[in-house]
C-alpha cells in the first residue's frame, strides 16, 4: 500500500480483520522509481496522486504484481490499457462517502461567501472589524451544478434546501435531479447564468480544462467557481486571470492540478516551487484546501472497506464488481 498515512492505516488494520489480508504499508507515493518497492506482491494499493503510468505498469508486472487496487473511484492516474497489456487487474471504490465531498463543497462556498476563514484570523488577534467581511444572501441564487452524479446530485439537495435554483449539466442526466427542481441545460447555458458554478465531473479527455479561458469568459461577472473533484478541470493558470479581471468573484478549489507535488504533505518549512499555486494563495477571494473533501471517519472506512472486499473478491473468485478496464472506459 503506497502513500500510506498514520491516519488510514487505522482503518485498513479494522477493516482487514474480516479479510486476513498481510498488509505491508509504504509511505512514498509509488513512483518509476518507488516502484521496484513493489517486487513480489501480487497486489498493490494506491491513491489519487500515485503514479501507475505505462511505465510503473510494466514495473509492477515484471515484479509479480496482478492486481492494482485503488482506493478512490478516479482511475485519471492509471493506464488502464497498459493494465490490460500486462495482464494486471484494476478494481477501485465507486462510491465510499458523497455526503462527505458534497458538504465539503458547501462549506467551501459559505466560507468563501462569509469570509469565515478571515474572520477567525481576525478575531484571534482581537480585530472585530466587520469592513471586508461582507457577503450575500444565498438563498434566490442560481446553483450550477457540473456532474450529476452520487456527489454533484447531494451538492444539488443541498443547495436546494437554501433556496437555490438549480442548473445541472450532465451527459447523462440524473432521475433524482427532478425532485427538487433542477434544470438541465447545455455548458455553455450553465456558465452564463450561474451564480456559483460547482463541479463534480471524472477527468477524462474531453473534461481536460473543462473550465478554461474560453469558458469563463462565459461566467457572470463576479461569479463563484468550486472544485471538489479533480485538478485538471480548471486551468489554473486561466482562473488567474479570471480572478485579477474580476470574472471569477471567488474561487474555492480542494484539488490542484499539480497537486501531486504539495498535496498530503508537510511543506510548511520549504519555499513551494509552483509558481501558479503560489500565485492563487495571494488572493483573498481565493480558499484552497488540501485534497480533504473526502476526509471523513465514515469515508475513510468505506474506502478501507471496499479496497480490502475488492481484493479479496478478486483472490477468491476471479472477479469484482468494482473492476475497471480500458474498454470499459472507451466505450460509447
Amino acid at each position: 500500500m503506497f502513500s500510506a498515512k498514520p491516519y488510514e492505516r487505522k482503518f485498513f488494520d479494522a477493516a482487514n480483520a474480516d479479510y486476513h489480508h498481510d498488509m505491508t504499508y509504504l509511505e512514498p507515493r509509488l513512483t518509476p522509481q518507488t516502484a521496484p518497492l513493489a517486487e513480489g506482491y501480487p497486489a498493490v494499493c494506491i491513491f489519487v496522486n500515485d503514479q501507475a503510468n505505462a511505465e510503473v505498469i510494466e514495473q509492477l508486472a515484471q515484479g509479480g504484481t496482478k492486481l492494482l487496487a485503488l482506493r478512490s473511484a478516479g482511475y485519471n492516474h492509471v493506464d488502464l490499457t497498459a493494465a490490460e497489456k500486462h495482464g494486471i487487474r484494476v478494481v477501485r471504490v465507486p462510491a465510499y462517502s458523497p455526503y462527505a465531498v458534497a458538504e465539503h463543497t458547501v462549506g467551501l462556498i459559505l466560507t468563501l461567501n462569509r469570509k469565515t476563514h478571515r474572520a477567525y484570523a481576525r478575531v484571534r488577534e482581537g480585530n472585530f472589524e466587520l469592513d471586508g467581511l461582507l457577503g450575500f444572501d444565498i438563498h434566490g441564487l442560481t446553483v450550477g451544478v457540473v456532474g450529476t452524479g452520487k456527489i454533484g446530485i447531494e451538492v444539488a439537495r443541498i443547495m436546494h434546501g437554501f433556496g437555490c435554483r438549480l442548473l445541472g449539466y450532465d451527459p447523462y442526466p440524473n432521475p433524482a435531479a427532478s425532485s427538487f427542481g433542477l434544470d438541465y441545460v447545455e455548458l455553455d447555458a450553465l456558465l452564463g447564468r450561474a451564480d456559483i458554478i460547482t463541479l463534480h465531473s471524472p477527468l477524462t479527455p474531453e473534461t481536460y480544462h473543462l473550465i478554461n479561458e474560453q469558458a469563463i469568459a462565459l461566467f457572470k461577472p463576479g461569479a463563484m467557481l468550486i472544485n471538489t473533484s479533480r485538478g485538471a478541470l480548471v486551468d489554473a493558470a486561466a482562473a488567474i486571470e479570471g480572478l485579477k479581471t474580476g470574472q471569477i468573484g471567488y474561487l474555492g478549489l480542494d484539488v490542484y492540478e499539480e497537486e501531486s507535488d504539495l498535496f498530503f504533505e508537510d511543506l510548511s518549512d520549504r519555499i513551494i516551487q509552483d509558481d501558479v499555486f503560489a500565485r492563487l494563495l495571494t488572493f483573498p477571494n481565493v480558499v484552497i484546501t488540501g485534497h480533504q473533501a473526502f476526509f471523513t471517519r465514515n469515508a475513510l472506512l468505506a474506502i478501507a472497506d471496499t479496497t480490502l472486499a475488492n481484493i479479496h473478491d478478486v483472490a477468491q473468485t476471479g472477479e469484482s464488481a468494482n473492476e475497471v478496464t480500458a474498454a470499459q472506459v472507451t466505450k460509447p
